[in-house]
C-alpha cells in the first residue's frame, strides 16, 4: 500500500491528537490576536485563547458559517495582505454575491500536498496519466486535480469540461490511466464513447475515476464499475475549504481527513451540540494551518458521519462517509452550487416577470438539467409570441450570467403555479442518484 507521506499519514493517533492541538492552540491566538472578526467574535461568545486547554475545548469556540462569508464580501475576513496572496477563487453564494477564497503561498501548497496524499492512498502515482475533467477557472476543481496530480509525478491532460468527442480521442492517444471529474460526466463520456464505437473497458487504459463535485450513490459506482469497468473514488471539498481536497483509500470505506489539515466534528444540525463516533449529522470543519482565509469551525451545511478508527489501510486519520444530503437548499448541477435564493434574488430584478417561480432538476441521460418556470407578470402578458420569446430570452441570460449553469426557462399565466401557506417547496427533484 503506498502513502505519499507515511510519517504523517500513519502517525500514532496520539502523536496526532497532541500535533492538532498545538495547530489549533496557535490559530487560535493568531485569529484572537490579528483578525478583528474573530476577535470579535470569540469576545461576544465569552472564549478567549487560554481557555483552549484541550483538543476537546475547540467546542467552545463559536461556528462559522457562510453567512460569514456573504457578510464580509469579498475580503474582510482575511487575514492575509494583498501582496500575500496569490490567488482566488469564486464560488457561488447564497445571494447574488459569490464567495471569494484567497490563497498564499503556502495555503497553495497545503491544498497539493492534501492531494498528493489522496491520490496516492488512489493508487495514482508516477506512470499515471489523469485526464482532469473539471472546471478550471474560477471552478476550485480543475486547478486543484492540476497540481495535486503533478506533485505525485503523474502527467496531466487539463481538458477541463466538455468537447467530449476530443476528450475521448485524447483519452485514447494518450494513454490516459484515470480521470477527474463529476459522476455524472463520467457516464456521459461512457455514453458518447459508445456512440462513437468506443468501449472505454476495451480501448482505453482508463482504470480509476477521481469524482465528485455532485452528490453521488454507490449504486452510481457500482453502475460506473459494472458499465465502463472504471473503479470510481468519492473525492470531497468545497471552495471554502480551499478546494477538493480529501478522498476514498483503496480500502473506500470513507473519505480519509487528513487530521493535520483539519479538525473534523459532527455536531446536531439543530442544536449544534458535538455527535459521537458514527452519528450522522452536519461535518463542521476547522483547518488548522489556512494563512489567507482561516475557518474556525465552519459548518458546511453536508450530512454524513464519522469514523475515528484507524483504516485497514494502516492510515490513521478520520474518515467521513458519503455525503447523505444537505441541512439548507442548496442544489448541486454539474459541480456547480445553486441556491433557490439566487434565482429569487436575479428574476426580482426583471420587471416583467411575477415573484412566484418553481425549480425542476431532473436528469436526461447521465446530466443533470434545471429548469425554472416563472409567472409573467400581468402588465406583461401577451398573446404575442415575440414579446415572450424576448422575456423568456431576458431571464435566461440573466440566471446564467448568476449561477454560471444552463438554465431552461418555462413562462407561464399569472396565477398559475402553486401557491403555499407555509415555506414555500419551490423545487422538485426529479432525479434518482
Amino acid at each position: 500500500m503506498r502513502t505519499w507521506d507515511p510519517r504523517i499519514e500513519e502517525m500514532p493517533q496520539d502523536e496526532l491528537k497532541k500535533l492538532q492541538y498545538r495547530l489549533l492552540k496557535t490559530l487560535v491566538y493568531r485569529l484572537y490576536s490579528f483578525s478583528p472578526f474573530y476577535h470579535d467574535r470569540m469576545r461576544d461568545e465569552g472564549v478567549h485563547p487560554d481557555d483552549i486547554k484541550s483538543l476537546e475545548d475547540a467546542r467552545k469556540l463559536p461556528f462559522m458559517t457562510k453567512r460569514d462569508l456573504r457578510d464580509n464580501y469579498p475580503d474582510r475576513i482575511f487575514t492575509a495582505s494583498r501582496d500575500e496572496l496569490v490567488r482566488y477563487h469564486v464560488s457561488s453564494g447564497t445571494t447574488g454575491k459569490p464567495t471569494v477564497v484567497g490563497y498564499t503561498s503556502h495555503d497553495l501548497d497545503l491544498w497539493t500536498t492534501s492531494l498528493a496524499r489522496s491520490l496516492t492512498a488512489c493508487g495514482l502515482g508516477r506512470g499515471d496519466v489523469i485526464q482532469v475533467s473539471y472546471g478550471y477557472g474560477l471552478f476550485t476543481g480543475g486547478l486543484g486535480l492540476h497540481y495535486g496530480a503533478e506533485r505525485i509525478g503523474a502527467t496531466v491532460v487539463p481538458t477541463s469540461v466538455g468537447n467530449t468527442e476530443r476528450q475521448i480521442e485524447l483519452m485514447q492517444d494518450l494513454g490516459v490511466t484515470a480521470i477527474a471529474c463529476t459522476p455524472s460526466y463520467l457516464i456521459h463520456i461512457g455514453e458518447v464513447a459508445e456512440k462513437m464505437g468506443v468501449s472505454l473497458r476495451n480501448d482505453t487504459d482508463l482504470r480509476v475515476g477521481i469524482l465528485g463535485a455532485e452528490p453521488w450513490s454507490a449504486q452510481m459506482r457500482d453502475r460506473i464499475a459494472n458499465q465502463l469497468g472504471i473503479r470510481a473514488y468519492d473525492i470531497y471539498g468545497t471552495s471554502e475549504l480551499s478546494g477538493p481536497m480529501f478522498c476514498e483509500c483503496s480500502e473506500q470505506q470513507g473519505i480519509h481527513i487528513w487530521g493535520d489539515i483539519a479538525l473534523t466534528e459532527i455536531v446536531d444540525p439543530d442544536s449544534g451540540e458535538p455527535l459521537e463516533s458514527g452519528e450522522k449529522g452536519e461535518l463542521v470543519f476547522t483547518i488548522l494551518q489556512k494563512e489567507a482565509l482561516p475557518m474556525i469551525r465552519y459548518r458546511t451545511g453536508d450530512i454524513t458521519s464519522l469514523e475515528v478508527a484507524t483504516c485497514a489501510c494502516g492510515r490513521t486519520h478520520p474518515r467521513i462517509g458519503r455525503i447523505q444530503g444537505r441541512v439548507d437548499d442548496m442544489l448541486i448541477i454539474r459541480g456547480i452550487n445553486v441556491f433557490p435564493s439566487q434565482i429569487e434574488h436575479a428574476l426580482l430584478t426583471i420587471p416583467e416577470v411575477g415573484q412566484h417561480f418553481q425549480i425542476v432538476v431532473d436528469r436526461k441521460g447521465a446530466l443533470d438539467t434545471l429548469l425554472v418556470r416563472v409567472e409573467v407578470g400581468r402588465d406583461a402578458f401577451s398573446d404575442k409570441i415575440t414579446d415572450l420569446m424576448s422575456i423568456k430570452e431576458t431571464v435566461a441570460h440573466r440566471l446564467k450570467n448568476t449561477l454560471n449553469v444552463n438554465v431552461g426557462v418555462e413562462l407561464v399565466e399569472p396565477g398559475s403555479l402553486p401557491r403555499f401557506e407555509g415555506k414555500a417547496k419551490r423545487v422538485i427533484d426529479r432525479r434518482v442518484l
